[in-house]
Parts: C-alpha cells; structure tokens; sequence
C-alpha cells in the first residue's frame, strides 16, 4: 500500500536518543517531512515488536546502537492536501533510549544527524510534538 493517500494508518516508530547531555536529531530525505529535524525511526515492519522496529530504525537511519529506556508516548500524526482529503496517516509510538555505541552517520532516509544540547532544545526549530516527546524522553531518563 503506497504510504500517500492510504487505506489505513501506518505504524511509525521514533526514538530520542541520549549521549550524555546531548540529543540525536535526523534531518529527514523524503516526504513527509523532507528536510524537516525531528527524531530518528520509520515504519515498523510485518513480524517485528515496536521495540525491535524502534532499534532497527535508529541503526538504519544513523549507525547506531542504543538500549531502550521506556515506551514515551503515541502520537497521531495526520496531514491532509490542499483539498482536505489525507495525505498521510501515522500512527508514532515514541521510546526514549540512551546510545551504546557507534558514530552518527546518515543514510539514505535522512540527509544530515547531529547531536544537539538537551539544553539547546529551545533553539531548534522542530514539531512542536517532537519537542513535547523530547521533553518528556529528559523527565524519563531522569527518573
């Protein structure tokens, strides 16, 4: 099924990763976020636990290895054309993990990583989700 204008919601699977007091942002290659910084994941696939998909996602996007802490939050995220009609339909199960290993590296579904200052959030310019489970990913690890 082709991910625009689709039957049926899409599970998504994100993943803040922490490296001391830094965070991984993605900058994203394809729709629908092209170019847009958010949090690295995709799609689960058929036969795979979110936290399997959430840790194949990550290594994928950016070369790294990391160890989930917890499940942060699901999203919704809907965006419609023009006219109204959905154009995509994304269901985001969000886990907060810390890096374990590997150097930041981009394929090819995103264009650029970075870690950023969890202090630097502020000064980013992200979904304002992204940045809700950002925040929420910090108050977990601190726990």
């Amino acid at each position: 099924m082709p991910r625009s204008y689709p039957d049926r919601p899409f599970v998504g699977i994100g993943v803040v990763v922490f490296k001391d007091d830094h965070v991984l942002l993605v900058r994203r290659a394809k729709p629908p976020i092209r170019h847009n910084w958010s949090i690295p994941g995709g799609a689960q696939e058929i036969g795979e636990t979110v936290r399997e998909g959430a840790l194949r996602e990550l290594k994928e996007e950016t070369a790294l290895d990391a160890e989930i802490i917890g499940l942060i939050d699901v999203v919704d995220s809907v965006t419609r054309d023009d006219d109204g009609r959905i154009q995509f339909h994304y269901t985001l199960v969000d886990f907060a993990a810390e890096w374990t290993a590997g150097e930041a590296a981009p394929d090819t579904d995103v264009a650029a990583v970075r870690w950023i200052p969890i202090a630097d959030l502020d000064k980013e310019e992200l979904w304002h989700e992204t940045v809700r489970i950002i925040r929420r990913a910090v108050d977990m690890r601190a726990r």
